[in-house]
C-alpha cells in the first residue's frame, strides 16, 4: 500500500461511540486561496504520506472535494477501508437551532459520499439567522443560541449512527461548563486556537480535567491576512530551530504534541506535508521550554463577527 512508515499516534475520544481511536495530526482542508492545487488532490497527496485525520466544514466549501479524494482514495486502494479514515466537519452557525442539526449533517455526509463521520464539532458558540453562509458574519445577523437544545440535536446525531462522536469548537471553560450541566453525551473534543503565541495552558487543563480532547487549529499561527507571524518570524524559534536541525514549523508541533494535544495541519505543499508528519522521533529540552514560555501570548482568531462580539471568550486568557 501506498504512503509513509511514520505511525501517527492517536487518542481515543472519551463519550463517542465504541471507543473511536483519533489521530494526533489531522489534515486541514480549509481552501488554500494562493495555492494551484485543488482540496481534492492535496487530500489525495496527504493519504498518500501517510495523514489519516481530516478536518472539514461545512463553512469551507470543501466537503464535495473530500468525499471525491476518500472515494478516489478507497477506488486506488490508498487505504483498505473507509473505517482507516477519521473524518471531521463542523456545523456552520446558520445552522445552531435545534430543529435544523440532523438535516444539517445529512446534507454534509451527501456531500463527503459518506453513510457517517467520526467527529461533528459547533463550530462557533454562537447562532445566526438561518440562510447562506458568509464570512466574517455581520453581527445583526446574530440570534440567540439555544446551547441545550443544538446539544440535544448534537446528541440524537450521534445516537442515529450519522457521527462516531460529538464535540465543540472555540469554546470558553464558561461555556463547557454550562454545556457539561446538561449534557447525556458530554463532548469528545474542544477545537480551539493553540499555539506557541496562545498556549491556552488553563484551558488545556480544564478540558484535561473533563476527559475532553483539546484539537489545536492554527499551530503555526499563520494566515496572510493576519499581518506579521510573531511565531514563524520570531528569531529565537529561528535560532532554537537551527540548534535541532528542525525547520520552525516542526518546533512549534512538537511542542503541541509534548502539550498531549492533537492539532490540525494545513498545507497544500508536498515537502511541507512531509515535514510536519516528522515530529515524532526527537524531543524540545527545558532550556526550549523557557525560551518558549517567554513569547508574547495574544488570541490571533478573535472571532467570526464584524464587529467582534464582546462576550464571545468571556473574558478568558
Amino acid at each position: 500500500m501506498a504512503g509513509t512508515t511514520i505511525i501517527i499516534p492517536e487518542v481515543v475520544l472519551n463519550s463517542s461511540t465504541g471507543q473511536r481511536r483519533m489521530p494526533i495530526i489531522g489534515f486541514g482542508t480549509a481552501p488554500e486561496v494562493a495555492s494551484k492545487v485543488s482540496t481534492k488532490d492535496a487530500v489525495l497527496e496527504a493519504i498518500k504520506q501517510g495523514y489519516r485525520a481530516f478536518d472539514a466544514a461545512s463553512a469551507y466549501g470543501v466537503e464535495p472535494s473530500v468525499g471525491e479524494a476518500i472515494a478516489e482514495a478507497l477506488q486506488l486502494g490508498l487505504v483498505a477501508s473507509r473505517d482507516e479514515l477519521f473524518v471531521t466537519t463542523k456545523l456552520w452557525v446558520i445552522d445552531n437551532h435545534p430543529q435544523l442539526v440532523v438535516p444539517a449533517l445529512k446534507e454534509s455526509l451527501r456531500r463527503l459520499q459518506l453513510e457517517y463521520i467520526d467527529l461533528f464539532l459547533i463550530h462557533w458558540p454562537i447562532a445566526t439567522k438561518p440562510g447562506k453562509v458568509t464570512y466574517p458574519i455581520d453581527q445583526s445577523e446574530v440570534v440567540p443560541f439555544d446551547m441545550e437544545g443544538v446539544w440535544g440535536s448534537m446528541e440524537e446525531c450521534q445516537r442515529l449512527g450519522l457521527t462516531k462522536a460529538i464535540g465543540v469548537s472555540n469554546f470558553s471553560i464558561k461555556k463547557l461548563q454550562k454545556l457539561l450541566s446538561f449534557a447525556t453525551i458530554p463532548p469528545a473534543v474542544n477545537q480551539v486556537e493553540v499555539n506557541l503565541a496562545w498556549q491556552q495552558e488553563k484551558l488545556r487543563e480544564f478540558c484535561k480535567e473533563k476527559g475532553i480532547t483539546i484539537t489545536g487549529f492554527s499551530p503555526l499561527r499563520k494566515g496572510a491576512s493576519w499581518g506579521s507571524n510573531i511565531v514563524m518570524e520570531n528569531d529565537v524559534l529561528k535560532e532554537l530551530a537551527g540548534t535541532h536541525g528542525k525547520t520552525i514549523a516542526q518546533i512549534c508541533l512538537r511542542w503541541i504534541y509534548e502539550q498531549g494535544v492533537a492539532f490540525v495541519v494545513k498545507s497544500y505543499d508536498k515537502e511541507r506535508m512531509k515535514q510536519n508528519l516528522e515530529i515524532f522521533d526527537w524531543s524540545l529540552t527545558e532550556e526550549d521550554y523557557k525560551t518558549i514560555s517567554k513569547i508574547h501570548q495574544e488570541r490571533l482568531i478573535k472571532g467570526p463577527t464584524r464587529p467582534l462580539l464582546n462576550d464571545l471568550w468571556d473574558d478568558e486568557q
